[in-house]
């Protein structure tokens, strides 16, 4: 689509991407820990203060694989917790249920 792999490598990439996982403090990282203990979407949204970006940035991630026709099942599992309410446990089913294929990219 036309990003540059340095923006990706840079502080606005990866720098936030590591922020956001790691930070014990960071709304995303919060609500997945939520989450990831059986607590409900709406539970998890009303413990943290503040938006969670990470529930429309999955919805946007979501649409966008899907109009460039990129399968991104991990991405698309959490898309089904967050918003269409799949349990982790069924996500997580589905996911390892996947047939085996090749991660290759150089197409």
């Amino acid at each position: 689509m036309g990003a540059e792999k340095e923006t990706f490598a840079g502080l606005s990439g990866m720098g936030d991407l590591v922020t956001t996982c790691i930070s014990p403090k960071g709304r995303n990282r919060c609500f997945g820990e939520y989450i990831g203990k059986g607590k409900s979407v709406a539970y998890a949204q009303g413990k943290i203060p503040g938006e969670v970006e990470g529930i429309n940035t999955c919805r946007s991630l979501v649409e966008l694989a899907q109009h460039h026709q990129v399968e991104m099942p991990i991405c698309r599992a959490v898309y089904e917790i967050v918003s269409e309410g799949k349990s982790v446990m069924q996500a997580i089913a589905d996911l390892m249920g996947r047939e085996l294929k090749s991660e290759n990219t150089d197409s």
